[in-house]
């Protein structure tokens, strides 16, 4: 039969005098094992079992009442004693603040050996070896680390967000996936009684549950109109750490699908580097490729007009209904037009847009490295764009009106 047995450290804390309990668990021949208990106890409060008949055998009485004593009783009194032994209160008679921390120690003790013997007979006995003891003793005293909950595909999602470190732009549209997936989540538990508990765990997440979420993307605009209640509580219950985003949602074409598809494939991708799956739902399914249509450009006529447009003066000859389409005050709408212009004449893109200030200019040049191959782990290289005249003359505009020193105020990913 397994025993537990006890003893003090002869490690003593400088602070309280107190020493730790430490345990020996062991069963015959079969096995033996220590760990420190984590609970430290006064001398005087631990008493150690009386080796009787050793005891005796140097012509010392011992009380027949007497079966556990001190070590500074035991000395005094010439008790030889076993090294094994209790935490012991009931010799204090008093309430005292001491007395009640050794009474909780007491019970801690007497439910961590109830943890250690009811974990040994559920665990194989091949497994009673090593740090078994300690692990045991650990998890007892750090129960928070141990049951921890597992992170959740949206958690994860912002890890990688995070140490992959997107540029703005980039990052957002991983945070449209991820309240698409949740959207998802929520259509699925509310018309799907099969599966009213459905999670889209990162663990068990199939190849069917991908192309099932595909073609959710593909119907989701119809089904928020079919479902209009359904939906404004899916646009609003979002998890924590899942930031809401626009309310209505836009029908998709099947290149945005295919981007998402690739998205949402390169966040399992990145779980399984990192070990935190080793689920492969997209093993052996086709992302699909995006088709490019005609492009479509403005001229150069075209830019000059936009920018040389007096919006102040069309703005005031507009009703309240022609002004709703803009979606903005007057000065914001002057404000991307200008930043539009700008962007036409240097040619970034909106992620590299959104970083730039008078850091980046240099001698009638800018400078910056542009984020997209940072991002898909290409060398990065350093682009120079000379300035036109133009370009020079809205930065001026715009000087000192941004808070965060950049060279436009109100910038969007939305230009």
């Amino acid at each position: 039969m397994a025993k537990i047995e006890l003893r003090l450290s002869s490690k003593v804390q400088k602070e309280t005098c107190r020493q730790e309990v430490l345990i020996r668990f062991h069963e015959g021949k079969k096995f033996c094992l220590y760990a420190k208990s984590g609970v430290y106890v006064s001398p005087e409060f631990f008493e150690y079992y009386i080796d009787r008949a050793a005891t005796e055998a140097n012509d010392v009485i011992v009380p027949s009442k007497l079966v556990t004593a001190t070590q500074k009783k035991a000395e005094s009194k010439g008790y030889v004693l076993y090294k094994r032994g209790i935490i012991c209160v009931s010799n204090h008679r008093l309430e005292t603040p001491e007395v009640r921390w050794h009474k909780q120690q007491a019970e801690r003790i007497e439910q961590l050996s109830k943890q250690i013997i009811k974990c040994y007979e559920d665990a194989p006995k091949t497994e009673i070896a090593g740090n078994w003891l300690t692990d045991i003793v650990d998890k007892f005293n750090h129960p928070e680390v141990y049951n921890k909950a597992p992170k959740t595909f949206y958690e994860l999602a912002e890890e990688y967000i995070e140490k992959k470190e997107l540029a703005e732009s980039h990052a957002r549209v991983f945070r449209v996936l991820l309240r698409a997936v949740s959207r998802y989540e929520g259509f699925v538990r509310a018309t799907d009684d099969s599966r009213k508990y459905f999670s889209f765990d990162i663990n068990h997440v199939t190849r069917e549950d991908i192309e099932d979420f595909s073609d959710y993307l593909r119907n989701e605009s119809t089904l928020a109109e079919e479902r209009p209640k359904l939906f404004a509580r899916l646009l609003k219950d979002y998890p924590n750490n899942v930031k809401p985003g626009h309310t209505k949602i836009e029908v998709r074409g099947d290149n945005t699908i295919i981007k998402m598809r690739g998205r949402l494939k390169s966040l399992f991708l990145w779980f399984l580097e990192m070990g935190y799956t080793m689920n492969r739902p997209f093993d052996g399914l086709k992302i699909g490729v995006e088709r490019v249509g005609t492009p479509y450009y403005i001229s150069i006529d075209e830019r000059n007009a936009i920018a040389e447009t007096d919006l102040s003066a069309r703005w005031a000859t507009m009703t309240k209904e022609e002004r709703k389409p803009a979606r903005m005050p007057l000065k914001t709408l002057i404000e991307q037009r200008d930043i539009f212009v700008f962007q036409c004449l240097i040619g970034c893109r909106v992620g590299d847009l959104l970083k730039l200030t008078n850091d980046n200019i240099h001698d009638g040049f800018l400078t910056y490295t542009p984020h997209k191959t940072k991002d898909e782990g290409k060398t990065p290289f350093q682009a120079r764009v000379p300035l036109h005249p133009k370009a020079l003359k809205l930065i001026e505009k715009y000087q000192g009106k941004d808070r965060k020193g950049r060279l436009f105020p109100c910038l969007s990913g939305q230009l």
